[in-house]
Order: structure tokens, then sequence, then C-alpha cells
């Protein structure tokens, strides 16, 4: 058995400057990249915070209030969650590849992520930390109408109607993309 060597690759064409220019403005994203972690560094004291609280308060609160700092920390770990996303995603997506192939930390989602998953993949974050918040809402709505709420009938409907806002918007996000790789799909078939 033989095998043939290959032919070699044809050289790339020359890259102009603008094309150059234009290619490289990509970089102008990594200090975006890095604030963002910053800003997960600051959730990960918010969260110490929280905690240390909890733990020092744990015998003095009721169930019901150590159930809000709860979901208060929930909230912090799912906003944490969409910050990873958006760094590691948006930076391979965007910016540059991280070469993780192979890594034993590599996240699953990572393989396949573009534009697109991305997008579905952050909205359906913002319903489920819209979805602790609501949670939260509704736990203390029972104090509504009375000096110890936080919240109005109104600001709780206003709650109710901006998180099913965000539950059409991911829904017409994920149609509007299925549509879309259909399309793509029909062409390749056709092509």
């Amino acid at each position: 058995m033989t095998s043939e060597p290959k032919a070699p690759s044809a050289p790339l064409p020359p890259v102009g400057l603008l094309p150059k220019l234009i290619f490289g403005s990509r970089w102008l994203q990594l200090p975006l990249y890095v604030g963002l972690i910053v800003a997960q560094a600051v959730y990960v004291l918010l969260f110490l915070k929280e905690l240390w609280h909890l733990v020092l308060h744990s015998f003095d609160a009721s169930e019901q209030q150590i159930m809000l700092v709860v979901l208060g920390l929930i909230d912090v770990v799912m906003i944490s969650n969409l910050l990873i996303m958006v760094i590691v995603g948006g930076y391979e997506t965007f910016v540059s590849r991280l070469n993780l192939s192979g890594h034993p930390d590599e996240p699953e989602w990572l393989g396949h992520v573009n534009a697109s998953v991305l997008k579905i993949k952050l909205a359906m974050a913002i319903i489920g930390i819209s979805s602790i918040s609501l949670l939260r809402t509704f736990i203390e709505a029972g104090n509504l109408g009375t000096t110890r709420s936080n919240f109005t009938e109104t600001g709780v409907m206003w709650q109710v109607l901006i998180h099913m806002t965000f539950i059409i918007s991911a829904i017409g996000i994920a149609w509007v993309d299925r549509l879309s790789e259909s399309g793509h799909r029909k062409e390749a078939e056709h092509g």
C-alpha cells in the first residue's frame, strides 16, 4: 500500500491592510472580557459576604428569611454562570480560539458554541435569573399591603409581565434560529 504524496497547498493570497485592520479589530473586545472577569470577582465577593451573613444570622432568622437569602445566593450563582458563558463563549466565538480541545475541564457546550447557540443559552440564563427573582417576590408576596412588604401589587404584576416577555423573547429567538437552520439545510440540499 503506497501513499501518494499530498499536493502542496496553494499559498494563501496576500491580505490587504484594510482587511487585516478589520479582522484585527476583534481584539478591541479583549478589555471588555477582562472587565467581565473583574465583575465576576465582584460577584464572588458578594456571594461570600451574603453567605457569611447567612451563617452569622442562621439562628436568629426565620425559615422564610433564610430561604430568601439562599435564593439570593442562587441568583448570584446564576448571574455568575451567565458571565462565564458570555466571557468564554463570546471570546471563543468573536475574538480567538481558546484551544481547550481535549482538556479535562473543557466545558461540554464550548465545542459547539456559535453566536446562535450563545444567544439561546443567554436567553435561557436570563429566564432562570428572572425566575429566581420572581420566586423571591412570590415568597414575600404574603406581606403585600403591609409595611413589611418591599413590593406593591403593581410591582409584582410588572415583574410577571417582564418575566413573560423574557420567555416570549427566548421562544422567538429559538424559533428564528430554527427557521434559519432549516433554510440553510434546504440550500445545502439543493445546492
